[in-house]
């Protein structure tokens, strides 16, 4: 299986702070490849620096084949890549349609799109022409992954979009999760709820101290409980 995103001995500094140490991962286009590992590991540490927020230090990132560790940010998104940060990112005080619109390629959305969104994400639509800072956090949230999918993007890079949501909401991104990679989209998630992370993994990467430890189908993970505890200290079957 071809690999849409590379990242080959990847280095990332902070200021005085050395957070990634060499990362390899390969991401499958196509699929969807979880992104694991304890508090700390270098999870959004990665994400930031493939979408050109932190600069890489060494290594290569490469998407299609093509290297953009080098690229700005806007650059990296006009290649085709989407980023929903932790943060949920939204501006406060524009409406909902304002956050979206920009969002969209020169400011046009396309309604079909629009409204394939809105089967998901409901109060969207109702809070239409509402501020987003009036919004509850799980409705900040669905407006943050909203902006990333109102133009197709080939990747999506997500981090932790379940963190504090009720369940409904959860089952409404897993379901449009899966749209989302049935319609062609390659995702690298990041996710502390393992219960997610088994219903819509098919690839992982378990990341520990800034280094990719591991690496191979969410499958054999689930299917290994030793695993589950050497690498996350945890195991699948009993983390509710």
């Amino acid at each position: 299986m071809s690999e849409l995103l590379t990242l080959s001995g990847v280095e990332t500094h902070i200021g005085r702070y050395h957070i990634l140490h060499g990362v390899e991962l390969g991401v499958p286009e196509g699929q969807t490849t979880m992104l694991l590992g304890r508090n700390g590991a270098g999870k959004t540490t990665t994400l930031r620096t493939i979408m050109g927020l932190w600069r890489a230090s060494g290594g290569e990132i490469r998407f299609g084949g093509e290297r953009i560790d080098a690229l700005s940010t806007p650059a990296i998104a006009r290649a085709g890549i989407g980023y929903v940060p932790e943060t949920m990112a939204v501006f406060s005080d524009l409406t909902v349609k304002e956050n979206l619109v920009l969002a969209a390629r020169e400011g046009e959305m396309d309604q079909t799109r629009l409204d394939w969104i809105f089967g998901f994400f409901p109060p969207l639509r109702k809070f239409w022409l509402s501020r987003a800072g009036t919004l509850s956090g799980g409705q900040k949230q669905m407006l943050s992954f909203a902006r990333s999918l109102i133009e197709p993007r080939r990747l999506l890079l997500i981090d932790e979009p379940t963190k504090g949501l009720a369940p409904a909401i959860i089952g409404a991104l897993i379901d449009c999760l899966k749209e989302v990679k049935r319609r062609g989209a390659t995702i690298l998630l990041v996710e502390q709820n393992f219960r997610v992370a088994q219903a819509i993994g098919d690839t992982v990467g378990v990341m520990d101290n800034g280094r990719v430890v591991h690496a191979g189908t969410m499958a054999e993970l689930v299917a290994d409980e030793a695993m589950q505890q050497r690498l996350l200290g945890l195991s699948l079957d009993t983390h509710q």
